[in-house]
């Protein structure tokens, strides 16, 4: 029976959205809010209006509220303030600043005090069954080794903003876990879906898409880097349908979650497959890192490639992430992570299809 009522921020962003429809086909939701900033009104209406072509929306009650993280009390009217605070039971905080390159002000506004107004406003629910909070994998930093979900340990350095504040707003969620049923959710870098490829926007290992089209007219493509390094992606209706699991489950009150690749593969692996997906070519010859990385200091080498330099950070990083708790939790839900390589073909032809749309294009500064 359809009698969940949802409260979800973030919305209308990629993982907002998928997760609303994952909600609606698994019949859980029968009321549910999606706070949205002002200034996305439009856009949101636009993605319920879409989501409602691949299915039926009638039968939930989807209600957008307009509000902001980093206001007190979420920027909630007093009379949208009673109403949820009366009837939600469910909270997931997915509102962040997702940006590998974004400044320290903005990302520590929306991503640490917005999460701790959350924190705030799941006090004030008063049916709370669970509070779910989306961080990521990464708030590892530049740690070495094995990242167990239970740690929580301040690395010495972050490669971004975006990192240090995901970090900081853990450890604020951390905090009321004694007092609230909470989860917490560390995807890894979140792809399109598996089976059809499709995202709305091109970050993270679409940034490698990027370059490989601009670079196209060349003889042979190189190699960044020796490519050792493990990469962790993930589709996101593995992270959607992980998260509706775990943030119902039982098991799920009390813990963090690696909701990652067990079987990741080496950063030179993925350049292969997506350049052989693309062209049909493999890489030929080797640029070291650091020549990337000085290169991708000049605005109009990231603008030409459409690349962040701070991706280049994730072709090094030392660290693996054990998710043996997830997947102890997720045994009998039929939920399972598919190989990357099995995902690629797809991926490399919803990029073909659409890379000429500049809206699914991240603005490289």
């Amino acid at each position: 029976m359809k009698n969940g009522v949802y409260f979800i921020t973030g919305f209308p962003g990629f993982l907002s959205i998928n997760l609303l429809e994952e909600l609606i086909i698994q019949g859980k939701a029968g009321t549910v809010y999606l706070l949205h900033l002002p200034s996305l009104t439009s856009q949101a209406n636009e993605a319920l209006i879409t989501l409602g072509k691949r299915i039926n929306l009638q039968e939930t009650n989807i209600i957008l509220v307009e509000g902001d993280i980093t206001k007190s009390d979420l920027g909630l009217s007093k009379d949208i303030l009673e109403e949820v605070c009366e009837d939600v039971q469910y909270v997931f905080h997915l509102a962040a600043i997702y940006d590998l390159a974004v400044p320290k002000d903005l990302a520590y506004n929306v991503n640490v005090e917005g999460t701790r107004n959350v924190n705030e406003f799941c006090e004030k629910v008063t049916q709370l069954k669970r509070y779910v909070y989306f961080s990521t994998a990464f708030v590892a930093g530049k740690r070495k080794g094995e990242i167990v979900e239970s740690d929580l340990i301040e690395p010495e350095e972050f490669n971004n903003y975006y990192e240090q504040t995901k970090y900081e707003a853990e450890v604020l969620v951390e905090q009321v876990k004694g007092d609230l049923p909470t989860t917490i959710i560390r995807p890894g870098i979140v792809k399109g879906h598996s089976e059809t490829g499709e995202t709305i926007k091109f970050d993270g290992p679409y940034f490698i898409m990027n370059m490989f089209q601009r670079l196209s007219f060349l003889p042979w493509i190189p190699y960044l880097g020796s490519g050792e390094a493990f990469i962790n992606i993930v589709p996101v209706e593995y992270v959607v349908q992980g998260t509706i699991f775990l943030g119902h489950s039982p098991k799920g009150i009390g813990k963090t979650y690696h909701l990652t690749d067990p079987q990741p593969i080496k950063v030179r692996e993925v350049y292969d497959q997506i350049l052989w997906n693309m062209y049909k070519r493999h890489p030929k010859g080797k640029i070291p890192l650091f020549f990337s990385n000085w290169a991708l200091q000049f605005k109009y080498v990231r603008k030409y490639l459409k690349v962040e330099r701070e991706a280049l950070d994730y072709f090094t990083l030392d660290s693996t992430f054990n998710c043996n708790q997830a997947q102890e939790d997720l045994v009998g839900s039929s939920i399972s992570c598919p190989t990357l390589s099995s995902q690629l073909p797809k991926m490399v032809e919803f990029y073909n299809k659409n890379s000429s749309n500049e809206k699914l294009h991240v603005k490289i500064n």
